[in-house]
């Protein structure tokens, strides 16, 4: 019997948001994030039509996620829902593992710029720490901890997604758009920024070059060599966790500023905001994913240092954008209301 109640609570609750009626409203937050880079990028593509690959199937990619937006859109009208609302918010959210592995189309149009970052790397701190720090802990337990450390940040992504909705629909909303939103001004400066990180450069490069300190320019090189050579480090779990993303996903780009770095940094925020425990629980990752980036050799260390310098730069910025579109949204909800 308790368990029938249980079932008829689900049910009830299912059905009542599907009942529950809203005000129909303009587009959300986080769908004009996500149409707006888009939008960029299909102007991109334009522009760069005769040196990206396969411009045609760029344009039909942007044409079918700006008309699913607005399909997802046009069927909440129909239906005005927490359901619908919850299903036009998570959707931007879900492309962002279509978005990053796609900058690559782009940013290897534009002349590679690793040597201009690995050489300021070398100037600032007489060596290049992503080509020695992994020397100093090559044992196992070091790279598993550090590779646990780098996982993390995927855990932390979901968190700072889900958490929010044990709190209410608004700071969900008002979380997932800071996030998807920080993430697509990294991915502005990647367009243009093609930087593959020192796991990519350091294995294509001449190194008897590199110890006279001159560090190639490898032009458009990357753009027909996109394998990830081995990782560092003695096969474990985590590691091969990582190492299966990574062959998955990586591209030879996205290295400056950090976005691993500035998205937990982002992260981190919240959850020190709105989860203090859950913050707190979470810090020794977080430090761990900062030292990792270096330490398996995807990120320089100048790229942490750009990526701590942005993320609470791009945390203001997202928050202030937030804040005006959610006026404008409930300024028209307010509109619609009052002429019923």
């Amino acid at each position: 019997m308790a368990k029938s109640n249980k079932d008829k609570t689900i049910a009830d609750a299912l059905q009542h948001c599907l009942d529950e009626q809203e005000p129909k409203k303009k587009l959300l937050p986080i769908e004009m994030a996500n149409l707006a880079y888009a939008a960029l990028t299909l102007l991109l593509t334009f522009v760069l039509w005769g040196g990206i690959d396969a411009p045609v199937l760029r344009v039909v990619e942007r044409l079918a996620i700006i008309g699913m937006t607005f399909l997802l859109w046009f069927f909440s009208q129909k239906k005005p829902c927490p359901l619908t609302r919850f299903v036009r918010n998570i959707f931007p959210v879900l492309l962002i593992t279509f978005w990053y592995p796609d900058i690559f189309h782009y940013c290897s149009v534009f002349p590679n710029m690793d040597h201009i970052i690995a050489l300021a790397e070398q100037t600032l701190f007489d060596y290049q720490p992503s080509q020695e720090f992994f020397k100093t802990m090559p044992e196992k337990f070091w790279s598993e901890l550090f590779y646990m450390g780098y996982f993390s940040y995927y855990v932390m992504i979901v968190l700072g997604i889900v958490m929010p909705l044990t709190i209410s629909r608004r700071l969900f909303e008002k979380t997932a758009f800071i996030i998807i939103a920080s993430f697509m001004l990294y991915y502005v400066i990647f367009l243009f920024m093609p930087v593959a990180g020192p796991q990519y450069y350091f294995e294509y490069v001449n190194l008897a070059e590199i110890k006279m300190d001159y560090y190639p320019p490898l032009n458009d090189f990357f753009r027909t060599h996109i394998e990830l050579n081995n990782s560092v480090g003695e096969p474990g779990f985590f590691h091969s966790l990582v190492d299966i993303v990574q062959r998955a996903g990586e591209r030879p780009i996205a290295a400056f500023p950090s976005s691993h770095v500035g998205i937990g940094t982002i992260l981190m925020i919240v959850f020190f905001k709105h989860f203090r425990r859950l913050s707190y629980f979470l810090m020794p990752f977080y430090i761990l994913l900062c030292f990792s980036t270096v330490y398996i050799q995807a990120h320089y260390l100048i790229d942490v240092y750009a990526g701590l310098f942005t993320a609470p730069l791009f945390y203001i910025i997202t928050r202030f954008i937030y804040k005006r579109l959610h006026v404008k949204e409930k300024h028209h909800s307010h509109h619609q209301s009052s002429h019923k």
